[in-house]
């Protein structure tokens, strides 16, 4: 009893309503009686005090002195640090003793007229009288002034004005039309030119265009160039229109979407989304999202209440509690808001999702102004969802790219590969390769100029300096336009259109469709899909992207014998000495008072009477499950639905539902439950709420025979150490928690005591003292729960599952067996994320966990630091363990800043799995950008809520999950998937794939142009460096657009390195893709200096055989295009023999597009040389085909040539794979002689230790999951209080 005494003492000091005070009116000692709140007005000391108002109408935000010497707190916000309410009303409810606003009438509070005779004139913030009254004023429309693309937005300064129901007055805010597209009819082209011309090539073949156009400059047609060019670039734009148009088309779905808003006429009207303007009150029903950010003006629950989701915003499935102000919340028809006038002083719009202030300005009956401070608790944001509330009313406060959402959101940027800059890269060195050509070519023909010029007598060459000077810049010109095609142009649309059909195969995948929701993967930016082959991190969201936002109760634990849902046959029998389960259906017929199951009875060995007190403990348990809990049942279409915060506890409400524990009926005093069809009442006598240090809730309640109990349920590490002697289930309970814990459920203890009427009391007096304390009343309140929840009698434990998506586990163990790093970022609890974590296979049993939750930049800084030194030591002598960082959003605040964020990155890589918890959408793009700017690898972000959108665009590559919290993700992604296990086939099958594809594709067009265009440069050492080439024009032209197109494509859309079976058996190959194997700076600039060899080898070798002018059997010289034309089809042949070579998979696409294009060339060739000189052009053909087709020579180089050519890279491939070969290599025999796996057996053996270590940690760190909203602002208990089910009809309809 002292410690009660001393704790009632500290009560009573710290209260100041608990003790007398002095009147500073009187100046005297004279005492007055204590008040509360203390009122400050003075007709409230001069009557009878009135008795302690009940504490669960008590709030902090209401226990504010006013008192003529003091001010009312003005609301602080840390975003924007504007006093708004400086001169502001105090909050709503403190100028009168009664908690809510008294009415009259039809809901009218008093103290209000709307009716003609107010007689405020009206000033800058007060327009003053109502519509009706005053002469109708229209502000011009500010005039748009032009803002430069470099300008930076002048973002506003001081507080916005808005006017109540005067739309006119409101015009210059912007409209809630939104955008997330790249592209729009004014920036395409300026936009689209930046990022072709970003790429060099495009900027090359350009320039090389232009310099086609001079005279007497080029030795080729002067639409060569710019012909194939315009073709790439419609292409592209044709590609990027298509990408964009789609997400033109989410917009206007979104931008279409409706809602009411009310009219002039008092009605509500359908407008969509994009309609919407600032100062118009909108009408919003359950489960429809909020259009803009709105101010709540009331709703259709007592005290202006309100329930929303804001999974789009921070992730977090608990439903989130919105309260009106007392002084609008009876506003609750067309007619009463509609004639309500004033303005609305609001913050500038801003990126805080979790701050607001404003002040309500409004004009009273007696024409004088009125002012209501608004905060967080009243705005609703655009993209939450309202659920089990009928309707609100809210007033639009920031619309379209203003609202807090967007703020959240960047622009759409413009994503490169890898692989695509790597290519920039090697383009700038072949330029300069390329011009030390041209320059040595030109070189070569000034030194033939200047000195060899009086042998060529009969050249007419200038001898002037000038002139020499002159043609030394053309031949430069020349040469260049000569040499250009060694940068293959043909190389931007095929890779273009090769992903495009990526695209295609992804989406066409049916082992990635969705039959459910009829959903396939959709690639939204294609010119990433070779990115998705080599990507090292994964930053995933929690709920809706590894969970299904659906929690259920499994398992439960009764007496220390163990029921579930369903049971599995290796835990039904009692074989080996195992425990039995037993299912729900044994629970519910040992509840009725059946026996179940046969050995129901022989359960104990007490018989009928150990039956009946198995039967009392579980009556009791669902008792407590169905009571002790603060949701509110809501009928809707003959089914009861439960608001809950705490998705947890919905879960336990309806699990005690279906085993015939009903609650139905809440008032502001009673639950009302049906137990298996009969009615009982419970009085609720008092709620001691949870919150994260107490890590239980408790519920005071007085049973339908009079006895006082108290039900408690929380963490088993808190209710174990409250039990009182003697508990008869401890051990088996625990047992059965450590079951459920590996299974990855939610665990929470049950228990409860009997409380006897005069401890109640005593108790009673002591709770309500620490209810009514103003300072520190949170600690009060904890205090006094601890005096009763003592002496606990265990009754059993529950088990919750948060529903994974089907395979995440597996997903995530592949992944991380293909050595890619998944991060989870999320904005639910810690303790809800590490379970999670667990039971999808993120963290492993094996590791340890680094846990950083520190209040201070100092601290954290200091943790971080301890434990990276400490790791490091540990891994300096050898000892290595894998870790698993858990880190919270405060913390990570502190980590994310500059000088400490290299440490907190080196401390998280160090680690294996990264949690990072209770994080803001900002927070999860920083985190992507702090990895990004720090290492050089792949990210991947991937989510399903718009909270997501800026994490997915500051990837590399953004995935969207078309999910249950809505398409903004999928919108805003680089490709959208229906489910998470879809991404290991994304990215090891195709991912691997279009990597290994894009990167063979892009080494062959160099190699093939380059085999081309070297013998032009060697042929220059033939020609006096004069600038003659070696083959007709367009014939060089069909090279790249007709003669080996379709190789490139084939390789790039067909070619498989290894089946998509073997990728999914052998995750490690996706390795390569990390390690850029396929396309290192090594291996390109050997494929360039192989091209090279076969050049020389292939001019080489015509030369030789060609020497002197080869005769033919008719007495001619074979003449100059005789030889060129063979040399064309020899390196022809040489360059497709070259892809027979690298294709790994022939399909009759390969057939086709190999042979066949060679087949191709020996038809169409002919034929044009035929018919060109005929029509005029193409005139050095001319009488060619009968002399070069019947050639035994000709066909003799055909054979000879390319075998020599390749018959060093056939030697190098044998040598390779039989020597030194890769580890696709050996894959490859795996998959060609189907050799079996024997790694099924090491992972049966594998799973029976990981179970064994499972156990083995839950004994160590045993944890829980309790996902409630905590909140300064509201009072769970005081929630329930003012609701009362029962009178649902009563509800005012909104209309």
């Amino acid at each position: 009893m002292d410690s009660e005494e001393s704790f009632v003492a500290l009560v009573n000091a710290a209260n100041p309503a608990a003790y007398k005070s002095t009147s500073p009116a009187q100046g005297s000692s004279s005492q007055h009686p204590p008040t509360y709140p203390p009122f400050a007005n003075a007709q409230s000391r001069s009557q009878p005090a009135p008795s302690l108002m009940d504490p669960f109408f008590d709030d902090d935000e209401d226990l504010l002195d006013l008192s003529p010497a003091t001010t009312p707190r003005p609301m602080q916000s840390q975003e924007s640090g504007l006093p708004l309410t400086h001169a502001a009303a105090p909050p709503a409810g403190l100028d009168s003793p009664s908690p809510s606003l008294p009415t009259h009438g039809a809901g009218q509070p008093y103290g209000w007229n709307f009716e003609s005779q107010a007689t405020f004139p009206g000033n800058a913030s007060f327009p003053g009288a109502p519509l009706a009254q005053r002469k109708r004023t229209i502000r011009r429309r500010k005039k748009w002034k032009w803002r430069w693309p470099w300008e930076k937005e002048v973002q506003p300064t001081g507080e916005r004005v808005i006017v109540l129901n005067n739309s006119a007055m409101n015009i210059d805010f912007c409209s809630n039309f939104v955008s997330t597209s790249k592209y729009n009819v004014v920036t395409f082209t300026p936009k689209f030119f930046k990022e072709q011309f970003s790429k060099y090539a495009n900027v090359f073949f350009l320039f090389t265009a232009c310099i086609q156009q001079i005279p007497g400059v080029s030795p080729t047609n002067q639409y060569t160039t710019i012909a194939p060019l315009a073709v790439v670039l419609l292409a592209s734009a044709f590609k990027e229109v298509q990408e964009d148009m789609k997400r033109h088309r989410s917009d206007s779905e979104l931008n279409a979407r409706g809602a009411k808003v009310l009219n002039e006429s008092l009605g509500f009207d359908p407008r969509p989304w994009r309609d919407i303007r600032v100062g118009d009150i909108v009408r919003v029903e359950s489960d429809e999202f909020i259009p803009a950010d709105l101010v709540l003006i009331s709703s259709s629950e007592p005290e202006g209440l309100c329930y929303i989701e804001t999974s789009n915003l921070d992730g977090e499935t608990n439903l989130k509690i919105k309260q009106a102000s007392p002084q609008t919340s009876s506003l609750t028809s067309p007619a009463l808001v509609g004639r309500l006038h004033g303005s609305l002083r609001s913050e500038q719009p801003n990126n805080s999702l979790y701050t607001y202030e404003g002040t309500l300005d409004l004009v009273t009956d007696a024409g004088m102004p009125k002012q209501v401070p608004l905060g967080p608790d009243q705005l609703l944001l655009r993209g939450a969802q309202l659920r089990n509330t009928p309707w609100v009313y809210g007033l639009v406060v920031f619309t379209g790219h203003e609202t807090k959402l967007m703020r959240n959101a960047t622009a759409a940027p413009i994503k490169r590969t890898a692989v695509e800059k790597q290519v920039n890269v090697h383009i700038i060195f072949l330029f300069g390769f390329l011009l030390a050509l041209s320059i040595g070519s030109t070189i070569g023909a000034s030194i033939n100029t200047w000195f060899l010029s009086t042998q060529q007598w009969y050249l007419f060459q200038t001898s002037s300096f000038t002139g020499r000077a002159k043609a030394f810049a053309e031949d430069i010109l020349t040469f260049i336009i000569l040499y250009n095609n060694l940068i293959p142009i043909s190389l931007i649309v095929t890779t273009e259109v090769v992903r495009l059909q990526h695209a295609a195969l992804i989406s066409a995948d049916l082992d990635m469709y969705y039959e459910v929701r009829d959903t396939p993967a959709v690639v939204r930016t294609s010119s990433l899909v070779e990115d998705l082959g080599r990507v090292e991190f994964v930053f995933a969201d929690k709920t809706g992207t590894l969970t299904r936002n659906e929690m259920v109760f499994r398992a439960a634990s009764i007496g220390g014998i163990p029921y579930a849902e369903e049971v599995d046959e290796g835990r039904a029998s009692e074989e080996d000495g195992r425990e039995t389960w037993r299912t729900f259906a044994d629970l519910r017929a040992l509840l009725e008072g059946s026996s179940g199951r046969s050995d129901m009875e022989r359960s104990a060995s007490g018989g009928e009477q150990e039956r009946e007190r198995a039967t009392a403990v579980a009556h009791e348990f669902m008792t407590l499950l169905a009571v002790c809990h603060t949701v509110i049942p809501e009928v809707r279409d003959g089914k009861i639905h439960y608001q809950a915060s705490s998705p947890d506890e919905a879960a336990l409400v309806a699990g005690a539902e279906l085993l015939e524990y009903q609650f139905h009926t809440r008032k502001p005093r009673s639950a009302f439950i049906n137990v298996r069809g009969s009615p009982v009442e419970y009085e609720i006598l008092n709620v001691c709420e949870f919150n994260s240090s107490r890590k239980r809730m408790s519920t005071v309640v007085r049973a339908p025979d009079g006895k006082i109990k108290l039900y408690c349920k929380g963490a088993d590490t808190v209710i174990l150490e409250r039990l009182g002697k003697h508990q008869t289930f401890t051990e088996k309970t625990l047992s059965h928690l450590e079951d459920y814990a590996t299974e990855g459920l939610r665990t929470l203890c049950i228990a409860y005591r009997d409380v006897p009427e005069a401890e109640y009391r005593q108790w009673s007096t002591i709770y309500n003292q620490a209810a009514a304390t103003l300072s520190g009343r949170t600690e009060a309140l904890d205090k006094a729960a601890e005096l009763i929840e003592k002496d606990l009698i265990l009754l059993g434990a529950t088990a919750i599952e948060d529903k994974l998506q089907e395979g995440v586990p597996d997903t995530i163990h592949t992944l991380q067996m293909a050595g890619i790093k998944v991060w989870v970022l999320t904005g639910d609890r810690q303790e809800t994320a590490i379970n999670i974590g667990m039971s999808c296979r993120l963290i492993a049993e094996s590791m340890n966990l680094v846990i950083v939750n520190e209040e201070t930049s100092h601290d954290t800084s200091e943790f971080i630091s301890k434990r990276l030194s400490a790791i490091k030591n540990q891994r300096s002598t050898g000892e290595l363990e894998d870790l698993a960082l858990i880190i919270d959003g405060k913390s990570l605040g502190f980590a994310l800043q500059k000088e400490l964020s290299k440490s907190f990155l080196e401390l998280a890589l160090l680690c294996k799995a990264v949690i990072c918890c209770r994080v803001s959408p900002l927070q999860k793009a920083l985190v992507v950008k702090l990895v990004k700017k720090n290492q050089d690898s792949i990210l991947l972000a991937i989510g399903d809520g718009a909270n997501d959108v800026s994490m997915i665009q500051a990837a590399h590559v953004g995935v969207g999950i078309s999910g249950l919290e809505g398409l903004q993700a999928a919108r805003s992604a680089d490709v959208a998937i229906s489910q998470f296990r879809y991404l290991k086939k994304l990215l090891l099958v195709h991912g691997a794939w279009s990597y290994q594809r894009l990167s063979k594709l892009i080494l062959y067009s160099f190699y093939k142009n380059i085999c081309l265009y070297m013998t032009q440069f060697w042929y220059s050492f033939f020609n006096n460096f004069s600038g003659q080439i070696a083959y007709e024009s367009w014939t060089i032209t069909f090279y790249n657009v007709l003669f080996t197109v379709l190789p490139p494509f084939v390789i790039g859309i067909f070619d498989q390195f290894v089946s998509a079976r073997v990728l999914d058996r052998y995750p490690q190959l996706y390795m390569l893709g990390q390690q850029n194997v396929f396309f290192t700076k090594s291996v390109f600039w050997l494929w360039i200096a192989n091209a090279l060899y076969h050049s020389l080898i292939l001019f080489g070798f015509s030369v030789i055989i060609f020497w002197g002018d080869l005769k033919q059997a008719t007495g001619l010289d074979s003449g100059h295009w005789f030889w060129g034309t063979t040399l064309y089809l020899i390196v022809l042949l040489t360059v497709l023999g070259k892809a027979a070579l690298i294709s790994d998979l022939w399909t009759k696409y390969t057939v086709a597009a190999i042979p066949g294009s060679f087949v191709f060339t020996m038809i169409f060739l002919p034929l044009y040389a035929w018919i060109a000189p005929l029509l005029g052009f193409s005139t050095e053909y001319s009488g060619l085909v009968p002399r070069l087709w019947t050639d035994a020579v000709f066909y003799f180089m055909l054979l000879l040539v390319p075998f020599i050519c390749l018959a060093r890279d056939f030697a190098w491939k044998y040598y390779r794979r039989t020597y030194m070969p890769l580890s696709y290599h050996i894959a490859q025999e795996l998959q060609k002689y189907n050799i079996p796996d024997y790694r099924p057996r090491q992972e049966q053996f594998q799973k029976a230790i990981k179970k064994v270590r499972a156990v083995q940690r839950m004994r160590r760190n045993r944890g829980f999951a309790f996902s409630q909203t905590e909140s300064n602002r509201q009072d769970q208990a005081r929630l329930i209080r003012a609701y009362d089910t029962s009178k649902s009809e009563a509800r005012p309809s909104g209309y």
